[in-house]
């Protein structure tokens, strides 16, 4: 049957006259109608948003929607249609825009995002997953896994997230926690540890549950730590990836995120749908050193609604340089060695964001030594400077290092210099 379903699938992709993107980008073809309503629904278009006076690539417009779901009057954001919404910086936190942030609400694929922290924080890209069968009979998207493949988790965790494969989550679930259910528990403990306390998973793919559930809240927050976590962005913001084991001639998979391609800077993160859960999506870009997240979830367009929280977003966060990479941090004495005092230097920059009609107070703390000892190596790494957020978070930090080879004074040297401390 799951042969059949392939070859089936097959043919509507030949006869559907799917066209190849030059140079990596996403063909006309295969935009979603971004101007036209849900059935039932009176849209009127509103002004075209372009790469002129929106965060959109060149080569790409977009005609909004007007909304017709009611909004609180108050909402600056009246066209978004998601029912459910937030847009935060990444490095702070900060809240830049929410409506119904904090409503329980099913996050279909979404969950995926939060199946791949939970996996790279448990295991090594490199560990060898074996298909089982509960993969093999998984319900919806799929990769088309046969039983007793052996796929290395890495790749999986790429067809999870760029495909959205259900049966590619369900043996990474297995893998990682030899069950799916042990693995969901695994999520949600992770979950709340991160702060997202209002959410609970049931299972690793997003699978219409009624105990399964979070909020735009819970989804920015877990996403804002999977930006800090190695591989995270790089599988998020993959447009293309082939690997051998791909059940098609192509070997190849293109992210289903079309926000990858519309707008500028996007890097993440991940797509959901289902009857229960709507349309909904995690989107994210990163412009002039700001990282933004933005959720949405059962929106009626969820590229537009994207696009205009992500610009409202950045229309509101800038970056101010806070510490320059190389900069001389102090002189510091050194003990016994060949020289009296060495500066020591920043070994990179911090970037901060600043936010417009907001309070943009920072502490800089320096965890530096009173002195150092010889021998020294240039480039050591001898302390830090940390920016921390009024309420004392971290929120960046930087290496100081040294700036020479010093080597230590010879015994003799040592001798004679504490026999003149006697003396003096």
């Amino acid at each position: 049957m799951k042969k059949f379903l392939a070859v089936m699938t097959l043919i509507a992709l030949i006869f559907g006259g799917a066209q190849a993107a030059p140079e990596g980008r996403m063909p006309a073809s295969e935009l979603m109608h971004l101007d036209r309503a849900p059935q039932g629904e009176v849209a009127q278009p509103l002004q075209t948003l372009t790469s002129e006076n929106s965060g959109l690539n060149p080569g790409y417009s977009v005609t909004p929607i007007q909304n017709t779901r009611p909004v609180d009057p108050n909402d600056v954001l009246p066209n978004v249609t998601a029912t459910s919404a937030i847009v935060i910086e990444a490095s702070t936190g900060h809240v830049l825009y929410e409506r119904n942030a904090d409503a329980r609400m099913f996050p279909a694929s979404t969950t995926k995002m939060m199946t791949l922290i939970t996996a790279l924080e448990s295991k090594p890209l490199d560990d060898i997953v074996t298909v089982g069968p509960g993969a093999y009979n998984a319900e919806g998207s799929t990769l088309w896994l046969d039983v007793n493949e052996k796929i290395p988790l890495g790749e999986l965790l790429y067809g999870m997230m760029l495909i959205s494969g259900n049966d590619g989550a369900i043996a990474i679930a297995e893998h990682v926690d030899g069950t799916v259910a042990n693995f969901a528990e695994h999520m949600t403990r992770r979950a709340h540890e991160l702060g997202a306390v209002n959410t609970n998973f049931t299972n690793a793919n997003g699978l219409p549950d009624s105990n399964h559930y979070t909020t735009a809240r819970d989804l920015a927050i877990m996403t804002k730590h999977g930006f800090s976590l190695p591989n995270f962005e790089t599988i998020c913001s993959a447009k293309e990836v082939s690997f051998p084991w791909i059940h098609d001639d192509t070997k190849l998979y293109r992210n289903e995120n079309q926000m990858l391609w519309l707008y500028r800077g996007a890097n993440g993160v991940k797509t959901g749908y289902t009857e229960a859960a709507g349309r909904c999506l995690i989107s994210a870009a990163k412009q002039n050193g700001v990282q933004l997240i933005a959720v949405v979830l059962d929106s009626l367009y969820i590229w537009n609604d994207s696009i205009m929280l992500l610009d409202y977003g950045f229309g509101r966060v800038s970056s101010q340089t806070l510490i320059k990479s190389g900069d001389v941090v102090k002189t510091l004495p050194i003990i016994s060695g060949r020289r009296k005092s060495m500066p020591v230097k920043t070994a990179g920059e911090i970037v901060m964001p600043v936010f417009a009609g907001d309070d943009n107070a920072y502490d800089i703390v320096y965890d530096l030594p009173n002195e150092l000892s010889a021998p020294i190596t240039a480039g050591e790494t001898i302390g830090k400077i940390r920016v921390t957020l009024p309420d004392g978070r971290e929120a960046a930090s930087v290496d100081v290092v040294t700036t020479a080879d010093v080597e230590q004074k010879s015994f003799f040297r040592l001798l004679l210099d504490k026999i003149k401390s006697l003396f003096a």
